[in-house]
């Protein structure tokens, strides 16, 4: 009897072969409750410098910040969890970011925030914005008409 060839899943099969630029995107994490009512999104591709929470694993309860993103192995390492290798050197240990939260943002980065913008996020304080140009506008055009 022939064995028959394993192969993966067709969604696995897709996850191994991503593209780089798709691969980000899989890098996604939750954010935390307070960061979700403000920004008005679950979750966020991971990025280096964002501050987050390991919520499963030996480091439960761990909070450091993001220092590399693999996007070939889809695993994140945080600063402070370290391993030590049997000839003594020090590693930072992968970490898949479906078991982290993130507690803090990086928004150094001005598409990030164009990001956070297209999805609504920064609706409200553009919403503000907007009323309060078109407030000016009407002062200024009784103004000219006085």
């Amino acid at each position: 009897m022939k064995s028959k060839t394993v192969k993966p899943s067709k969604q696995r099969k897709r996850l191994f072969q991503a593209p780089y630029h798709i691969r980000g995107k899989i890098l996604s994490a939750h954010l935390s409750s307070e960061l979700r009512s403000t920004y008005n999104t679950r979750s966020l591709p991971v990025r280096t410098g964002d501050t987050v929470r390991v919520l499963r694993g030996d480091y439960k309860g761990v909070e450091g910040k993001v220092m590399r993103v693999d996007r070939k192995k889809y695993r994140i390492f945080i600063e402070g969890i370290t391993r030590e290798k049997a000839d003594g050197t020090t590693i930072l240990v992968p970490i898949h970011p479906s078991n982290v939260e993130i507690i803090r943002l990086n928004l150094d980065d001005k598409f990030r925030k164009k990001i956070l913008e297209r999805r609504g996020v920064i609706e409200e304080t553009k919403n503000l914005k907007e009323a309060s140009v078109k407030e000016e506008a009407k002062v200024q055009t009784n103004i000219k008409g006085a």
